[in-house]
């Protein structure tokens, strides 16, 4: 019999057909498609396409959908648009921008930031003229991505970011609140410096437009809307967006102020991104300790443990950046400003998925120190073989335009994260690409490899349902972890881990990649007159453990709020299905 490649389960296959290929393409011939597009020598193509049918590398879902193939759409998965402009015409042009952006299947991220506070005089429309101000020309997004959707194409995925110290914050906090607005945003606030520090000492801060300052406002007023927003609706995040363009290797070229939709890519003005995961499931090895033990083992008779293997995840990371750096050059962008940006900086984000299984089979569990370990050690050899591989395509292909040795060296995650002997190659030799690493959600990567636990996420459960909607008609399937159908194991799930182990896990990961992290951290807040569950102070202490640990920005979800998402397990399916977002916390029922 032929050999079947890629998902083993129904469901997996499914979601791999309607996702990512033509009814007629088989996945065989799907991983053919990509490995043919991005490689160029025999060897390549043979490695790539290995790793691609048994979903070892799991390319982002508009690089699976759109590599190779002759539709309008992009590789690429994150954008940021340009810069807005603070007038009619140059807002309405950005909303066209928007728009021919989603058609092409890219997320957005846009600063409002730019746009004057509402109030403000308008020139040139007669006395008494006055801005709107920013959160009312959200609404036009926010109407032109629904009317796409009506007219057929994809969830529109948008990020609105208002800077902390914009006047209109107040109304920025609470514009998602009625539960029918901005339904198609996520909502970010850019947490300066300035504020946290204001915060801790219980100061004031300035609001400021442009060169002019509206006044001063208390911090700790201003915090607790955001946390009390955040504690009932899960919005907004935060995004610390001081310690984002520190960080950020390509500081002297750019200036960062929104990230995609899911906050895993902060990008300039036309930024843009290309993702892709390692399945950390496929690198688990059987350790046994003489091969005396093997035939114990294989017949049951031994408990088999497990370790990752190194060796193996430092050739598909040289695979992954090889491959992905290829798609820059040959694939669409929906505008030539991101064309030009993208080819200018060559930005990637390798990351994983699968980190919780891989890492509970090996006997680790989640948020434990042995866990945090070992997540350290994976994070930092994926980041050290990526910026190797850069190295030896810059020597075989030139480095990134932009490029500048004597600015790049002196990056501060240059200097704190790379071994010296790679950074005096790099010094020597340049890199092929700006920026390497990131964790994206991986949601529905994830799903179509088998039911892997996504990105960093620990597992959400360990089985339930799961409603999709066929051509056909709603299809129910029963779904199971990865690590539990496979190996027997059962990982610790979202809503056992304390928000403390969360955010400790996103920070340790934060330290080894150099753009950014899409985690949520699930937490089940106390309710009004019961004594079980995390308080509402604890809860906005996990952001300044954050802001304290390194993290760039973070999104808790209060699993007893105002805005609760469902996934039903198995024991409390009652038909109709739900479904939770764990990037976004949004729910969606078959049945609304």
């Amino acid at each position: 019999m032929p050999e079947i490649y890629g998902p083993r389960t129904e469901y997996g296959q499914l979601i791999h057909q309607m996702k990512y290929r033509d009814p007629n393409e088989s996945f065989d011939d799907y991983a053919i498609r990509y490995a043919r597009t991005v490689t160029d020598e025999p060897h390549e193509f043979r490695r790539l396409l290995n790793y691609l049918r048994d979903q070892t590398i799991l390319p982002a879902g508009r690089q699976q959908r759109a590599v190779g193939r002759p539709f309008q759409t992009s590789a690429f998965n994150c954008f940021v648009l340009g810069a807005i402009p603070d007038s009619t015409v140059g807002i309405f042009e950005m909303l066209r921008d928007a728009a021919l952006t989603l058609r092409a299947g890219g997320g957005i991220g846009m600063d409002f930031s730019t746009l004057r506070p509402s109030g403000e005089p308008v020139r040139g429309l007669g006395h008494g003229a006055s801005a709107s101000g920013p959160v009312s020309f959200m609404q036009c997004w926010n109407s032109m991505c629904q009317t796409m959707m009506s007219a057929g194409e994809r969830r529109g995925a948008m990020m609105g970011v208002l800077r902390i110290d914009h006047p209109d914050i107040r109304a920025f906090v609470r514009a998602k609140q009625d539960q029918v607005s901005l339904t198609n945003f996520n909502i970010s606030v850019g947490v300066t410096d300035e504020f946290m520090e204001a915060l801790e000492c219980d100061g004031l801060y300035a609001l400021r437009f442009g060169d002019t300052v509206f006044g001063q406002a208390r911090a700790v007023d201003i915090w607790a809307e955001v946390m009390q927003s955040n504690w009932d609706f899960a919005e907004p995040g935060a995004i610390f967006i001081d310690r984002v363009n520190r960080l950020n290797p390509l500081s002297y070229c750019e200036r960062i102020t929104a990230t995609n939709p899911c906050a895993e890519q902060p990008l300039p003005p036309w930024g843009a991104c290309l993702l892709g995961s390692a399945n950390m499931t496929k690198f688990l090895r059987p350790v046994y300790e003489a091969d005396g033990l093997r035939l114990a083992a294989e017949h049951g008779k031994q408990q088999v443990t497990y370790e990752i293997d190194v060796e193996k995840l430092d050739d598909v990371v040289d695979a992954c950046v090889r491959a992905f750096d290829r798609v820059i050059d040959r694939t669409i962008y929906p505008l030539p400003a991101q064309a030009a940006e993208a080819i200018a900086k060559r930005r990637m984000g390798v990351g994983v998925t699968g980190m919780a299984n891989a890492l509970e089979v090996c006997g680790l569990p989640y948020g434990s120190p042995a866990y945090m370990a070992k997540q350290d050690e994976i994070l930092e050899r994926i980041l050290v073989r990526a910026y190797r591989t850069s190295m030896e395509l810059a020597q075989e292909f030139g480095t990134f335009p932009l490029w500048h040795v004597d600015k790049y060296v002196e990056g501060e995650f240059f200097k704190t994260r790379l071994p010296d002997d790679l950074k005096h190659e790099i010094g020597l030799h340049g890199l092929r690409n700006g920026l390497l690493t990131s964790i994206a959600p991986t949601g529905t990567i994830s799903q179509a490899a088998d039911y892997v636990s996504s990105g960093i996420e620990p597992t959400f459960m360990l089985g339930g349902t799961r409603t999709v909607l066929t051509p056909q008609g709603p299809k129910v399937f029963e779904v199971e972890d990865y690590a539990y159908a496979h190996y027997g194991v059962k990982g610790r799930t979202a809503n056992e881990i304390s928000g403390e182990e969360h955010i400790d896990v996103l920070c340790r990961a934060q330290r080894w990649v150099d753009s950014s992290i899409s985690k949520t951290c699930n937490v089940n807040g106390q309710i009004a007159g019961q004594g079980e569950g995390v308080t509402y102070d604890d809860f906005k202490a996990l952001y300044l453990r954050a802001w304290h640990g390194g993290a760039k920005s973070c999104s808790l979800f209060n699993t007893n709020g105002k805005r609760m998402g469902i996934l039903k397990p198995k024991e409390e399916d009652e038909g109709a299905a739900c479904f939770y977002d764990p990037t976004t916390g949004e729910r969606s029922c078959a049945a609304d």
